[in-house]
């Protein structure tokens, strides 16, 4: 056999056996539906999402080569395809009624609403990126610096597939919106802490200021104007973080924030 057509054999004969397995799980009785809400978040999730959008590309150029990375791809996108047909088959009622894609199609044109939309999937070794950062570059800071910890399941996690009329192509996307969105917040979160504890300088461009309070929200409660001196950064270093507290969080992080004296229930691990 061609390495090529093996690669394409594996790929869409794997993604779609392992779509069945997920898709069985619910068949399985109590055990079965344990499993299939423990793959739903981390650290399972992890490994169900790296199994569907990264093996794919290590396994290919092992079988054949770099030139077996486009082919995986493609093969990816074949067992999508594939898979979108049958899910919408297996759910006619859902199929005809109102769908996202539908209703984006006729609002920004078919075309180009499907060419955004495969346009992406660029994203996701970028979104690889910051999840393995998460769970490789961080922790050793919380022992370090004391940052705080995090429960990832409570950000890492799948739901959209429990809403009601959601199938084929809108299933798959929103699926990938819901893992893609918690990876990005609990990046935030955890980028909150690393530039509040060493980094408290305000912007000089008021623009740029005004643009990242959102994300940042210490920046306007408590960084140090960019008209003022070292020495107001180490004092505010010293207010912030001398106190003794379980974990060096940013300042607005709700742990430090008190109702009747008693810290707000926050998702740190402890």
């Amino acid at each position: 056999m061609h390495p090529f057509v093996l690669v394409l054999v594996v790929t869409i004969g794997g993604l779609l056996g392992g779509a069945l397995v997920l898709h069985s799980l619910a068949l399985l009785g109590a055990m079965g539906r344990h499993v299939g809400a423990a793959c739903c978040r981390a650290p399972l999730i992890d490994v169900v999402v790296f199994y569907f959008t990264a093996l794919p590309w290590i396994v290919g150029p092992v079988l054949a080569g770099w030139w077996g990375l486009p082919v995986a791809v493609g093969g990816q996108i074949a067992a999508l395809l594939l898979w979108v047909v049958g899910h919408e088959l297996t759910h006619p009622g859902a199929r005809r009624g109102p769908r996202i894609h539908g209703t984006l199609d006729r609002l920004v044109g078919r075309l180009r609403n499907h060419f955004a939309v495969w346009w992406t999937a660029w994203a996701v070794p970028v979104f690889w990126i910051i999840r393995l950062a998460e769970i490789f570059v961080y922790p050793p800071l919380t022992w370090s610096a004391r940052l705080p910890k995090y429960r990832h399941a409570d950000w890492i996690n799948v739901s959209r597939h429990k809403f009601s009329g959601l199938v084929g192509y809108d299933l798959i996307w929103c699926l990938y919106c819901d893992w893609m969105t918690g990876v990005w917040s609990l990046g935030g979160e955890m980028l909150r802490n690393v530039e509040s504890f060493w980094c408290p300088i305000r912007f000089y461009s008021d623009k740029k200021c005004d643009n990242c309070k959102v994300d940042f929200p210490d920046l306007d409660s408590g960084w140090v104007a960019a008209s003022g001196s070292m020495r107001d950064v180490a004092d505010v270093l010293e207010e912030q973080y001398a106190q003794p507290r379980d974990a060096n969080s940013w300042f607005g992080h709700p742990a430090r924030l008190t109702v009747e004296g008693k810290a707000v229930e926050t998702n740190e691990q402890v």
